[in-house]
């Protein structure tokens, strides 16, 4: 068995908001000379682990906060410095998500000070994610588009809750004195305010159109965590510690490593099929939700076979180029087409069943890898 699995996903996304820098993230497509919208991977990859985290009813690893107090010319500073993570693969978001922590320099150098001879203290303990994410982006440049709009803050349904303070040179001016200029200027004061964007006078970017995102899992690293010292995933102490709590002494490709129990990877890996398909994400759709529903997704152990599963073919109507989208059963990748595809893509074969059948597919390529022998 190939010790990768490669994942290709189809969305449909409508007039919402899903990934947010001065409004709608795009980037410049040289090629067809216009914007396009995206989703970091970043983000995708985030969005995995909570829906990951949520199947599972179990916590983040906790997030340590780090802020220094520096005194310059008298005045104090609050500076802050890097987030720490506690690098244990105990948390499934930690061992799925990966890690890095690096050393303060005042740190490194007081454990110098005390133990020159110590070769086990590290700069950086770094564990990268078995999960390669790329970003959200539209099918083809000419199938995804931002528009955009002007919004306001409106209460002018009900004036009469809604009150109105007038300044006047620093001063509150009264009822009366509101209402003395208003007749004189000939003006009102409406309860609702225009909402400007500062960095786009168009207003606030929306995105519609057809994506796709790709993920890449490397079955070797998923489950296995490396003991090797010279190049740190693990501290000694935590390495004892799973050990004590059952974590498989084991080897890869990579070297020394430690795996979860099976017991423990039959709990993760159909919440994480389900996740890499059904995540969501909401943190910046308040005003704007879209289910962006899964319209396909392809599987396979050979990344070029995805390309041509999902893809889109530019169509010179001699005016100027359009792109279709295209689902092909043929291109080499196991295939689930949902309903909602239909509205989208000709497609004669999508099924009320397409997402569970393949997060069931996920799950089964999972299951069957040999995590305890590898080599």
């Amino acid at each position: 068995m190939k010790p990768y699995i490669f994942l290709r996903a189809l969305r449909h996304a409508d007039h919402t908001v899903f990934c947010v820098q001065d409004g709608q993230k795009t980037y410049y497509d040289q090629q067809f000379d216009h914007y396009v919208v995206y989703s970091s991977g970043q983000q995708v990859k985030r969005s995995v682990l909570e829906e990951l985290i949520s199947g599972l009813n179990i916590k983040m690893a906790p997030a340590t906060f780090n802020y220094e107090i520096t005194n310059k010319s008298n005045k104090s500073e609050l500076k802050q410095k890097a987030v720490w993570t506690p690098c244990d693969p105990s948390f499934v978001d930690q061992l799925i998500g990966g890690w890095m922590k690096a050393k303060s320099k005042k740190k490194k150098k007081k454990e110098e000070d005390e133990d020159e001879d110590d070769n086990e203290s590290k700069d950086v303990l770094k564990r990268r994610s078995p999960l390669s994410i790329s970003a959200m982006r539209p099918l083809h440049p000419l199938l995804g588009a931002v528009n955009y709009e002007k919004i306001t803050f409106d209460r002018s349904q009900n004036p009469e809750s809604n009150p109105v303070i007038v300044t006047m040179d620093n001063k509150r001016l009264s009822e009366k004195e509101i209402e003395e200029f208003l007749n004189n200027s000939n003006r009102t004061l409406p309860r609702h305010n225009w909402i400007n964007n500062k960095k786009n006078d168009k207003g606030f970017g929306r995105a519609s159109g057809l994506f796709i995102y790709d993920i890449a899992i490397d079955l070797r690293t998923l489950f296995s965590v490396s003991t090797n010292l010279h190049v740190p995933e693990l501290t000694k102490e935590k390495i004892d510690e799973l050990k004590n709590n059952g974590w498989v002494e084991n080897e890869n490709i990579f070297g020394k490593c430690l795996t979860l129990p099976k017991e423990q990877r039959e709990k993760v890996i159909p919440a994480l099929a389900k996740a890499l398909i059904n995540w969501k994400i909401t943190s910046n759709q308040a005003r704007t939700f879209s289910l962006m529903e899964t319209l396909a997704i392809a599987i396979s152990d050979n990344a070029n076979t995805l390309a041509g599963a999902i893809r889109a073919k530019l169509i010179d109507d001699g005016e100027k180029p359009k792109a279709k989208p295209i689902i092909d059963q043929t291109a080499g990748a196991d295939l689930f087409v949902t309903l909602p595809c239909s509205g989208y893509v000709v497609t004669e074969t999508e099924s009320a069943s397409a997402i569970q059948e393949a997060e069931q597919k996920l799950t089964d390529l999972m299951l069957a890898f040999d995590y305890e022998k590898q080599l």
